[in-house]
């Protein structure tokens, strides 16, 4: 059975979906102002790997993501940029299509774009001012907290705390209570609008979200993924608005969140120069690489981004990938091991479990040369999206620099400097042997 981490009820259950073996899943997308990121990257690479496991274990999900194309932060660059912010924003989105590609992302069934949607969102709007949980003011109208008595049930609070998504807070001085957030806001001049009965506008961010997944979903599914930051307020709003829309409780019937993610040790901002696009980091670093080592850590924990952590993720894939050409008999001994992957998957996706067993089963196809070992390897690789066949090793630049420096230095019969570039090259994962006065490097 398989057991997952409710971020609601902040323990582990058993999963069981509102329908059998149906599935409806919701991940929050990306804000489309930018080129995505490799946090963005951490989030949807786990993601994509839990629903490809669902699939694998038998079950019809329905992963649905959407893409805000509008947004303050939209508007604010496209200023910048002196672009049209619904151009800009098309821009990006298919910037976003690409990067997923590229890092194999390729589970999601549906990507619903805000502007898409504008009569979903506008009908909630309509039933919560009827309802008399909206009211207007001169900016826009906005959702009062204070109806709504169950509001930080799924955060614990209805305060901001340092780490939340605090940069679309709407900071209108005449709200009713601090928290109150804006569904519809009236348009200030050049601002994309709609014209309606409430008067011309545009959409709230967490009126977005609610609107698409009851379009598709209706006021309840089974589960709402996304990045610990959102969880106050964008998902406590989530919830707020649906379950006054509706009626019904829960929304969601489970909540999963994953770790933040640091770059050396430190939040990546582009103030810290740490700000690394999947763009950049697919140049010096090939997506099963970027995967192995994401899936290295639990998609709840934090991660460190680092070059230290890409080195080993690349010297374990290449550990596997060496084994694999060690297979040359047949053998059954492969079975077990896919019990071993359920049992470390149905633990909360517990992919770190997964990664030591994928060591372990090359250990034994060095021991052994079982065939079957491949075929395993080969149906836990589909699940993860990773490729563990052999490929050409590809050294990359500055280790072949590095090389060169220690041939110069071995020239000069500067012993204490070749040592010194060997043992810094053994530390980054390779093996160093001398040939016809050459450095020849190799992954372990």
């Amino acid at each position: 059975m398989v057991k997952v981490y409710n971020t609601l009820i902040k323990k582990k259950e058993p999963f069981k979906p509102r329908k059998a073996k149906k599935i409806n899943l919701f991940v929050c997308g990306p804000t489309v102002y930018d080129s995505s990121h490799i946090g963005h990257a951490r989030t949807y690479v786990s993601f994509d790997v839990i629903v490809k496991y669902l699939r694998f274990k038998g079950y019809d999900v329905f992963y649905l993501q959407n893409i805000t194309d509008i947004d303050d932060k939209i508007i604010k660059r496209a200023k910048e940029r002196k672009i049209n912010p619904l151009k800009l924003s098309e821009i990006f989105t298919k910037e976003y299509y690409k990067d997923m590609k590229a890092i194999n992302v390729n589970s999601v069934t549906k990507y619903a774009k805000a502007t898409s949607h504008i009569k979903d969102i506008l009908n909630q709007v309509k039933i919560l001012m009827e309802k008399g949980f909206a009211y207007e003011l001169a900016d826009g109208i906005y959702f009062d907290i204070e109806k709504f008595k169950e509001y930080g049930k799924l955060s614990g609070r209805t305060a901001l705390q340092a780490d939340d998504a605090i940069t679309r807070i709407d900071r209108s001085v005449s709200k009713r209570n601090k928290g109150d957030f804006c569904m519809w806001k009236f348009p200030k001049p050049g601002d994309p609008k709609w014209e309606t009965k409430f008067g011309a506008g545009r959409p709230g961010w967490h009126v977005e979200d609610t609107a698409i997944t009851e379009h598709f979903f209706g006021p309840q599914y089974d589960i709402h993924g996304g990045a610990k930051d959102l969880i106050f307020p964008h998902h406590e709003a989530e919830i707020t608005i649906m379950e006054s829309v509706s009626g019904k409780k829960p929304l969601v019937k489970y909540w999963f969140h994953t770790g933040f993610l640091n770059v050396n040790g430190k939040k990546m901002s582009k103030s810290l120069g740490n700000f690394i696009t999947i763009r950049d980091a697919l140049k010096k670093h090939d997506v099963d690489t970027l995967r192995f080592m994401f899936l290295s850590t639990h998609y709840r924990s934090p991660i460190d981004y680092s070059e230290y952590s890409l080195d080993q993720a690349s010297s374990n894939l290449e550990r596997i990938r060496t084994a694999v050409k060690s297979a040359n008999k047949k053998g059954t001994s492969g079975k077990k091991y896919i019990a071993m992957f359920e049992k470390a998957m149905d633990d909360d996706f517990n992919t770190p479990k997964v990664v030591a067993l994928l060591l372990e089963i090359s250990k034994q196809l060095n021991k052994t040369g079982d065939k079957s070992l491949v075929d395993t390897l080969n149906k836990i690789g589909k699940v993860l999206s990773i490729d563990f066949k052999p490929k050409k090793q590809k050294i990359p630049v500055d280790i072949q620099a590095l090389a060169k420096k220690r041939d110069e230095a071995r020239v000069k019969k500067d012993w204490a400097t070749s040592d010194k570039i060997r043992n810094q090259l053994k530390v980054k994962g390779y093996d160093v042997q001398d040939s016809n006065g050459k450095t020849i490097v190799k992954l372990k």
